[in-house]
């Protein structure tokens, strides 16, 4: 199954990236999201909504808090469309540690 481009365009920002890595430890409100960056509110909640939209955070709102949630299911399609490539570095490091290991002999 191919990865949503948006996925991909999401997680090429690295603000994006650490609020993901945030939510691994459970939900947050947005403030508290806010505090941990040094930008204005509004620029963090454009990263949220790109997030939202990609499905990688789910948005509850309580009263007037909003509480982000981590969804890794597209990261876990993120993981399956990379593993052929981790595979293929996997055969050329096996490759070049046993060239170098002849070389020792």
């Amino acid at each position: 199954m191919p990865v949503n481009d948006d996925v991909f365009a999401a997680l090429a920002n690295p603000v994006r990236r650490e609020v993901l890595r945030l939510l691994l430890d459970g939900p947050m409100a947005a403030g508290d999201l806010a505090g941990r960056f040094e930008m204005r509110r509004p620029s963090l909640s454009e990263h949220l909504r790109v997030l939202r939209e990609a499905g990688l955070v789910t948005e509850q709102r309580t009263g007037r808090n909003r509480v982000y949630s981590l969804e890794a299911a597209p990261l876990e399609e993120v993981t399956t469309w990379l593993s052929p490539f981790e595979q293929f570095w996997r055969t050329k490091l096996t490759a070049l540690r046993d060239l170098l290991d002849e070389e020792d002999l």
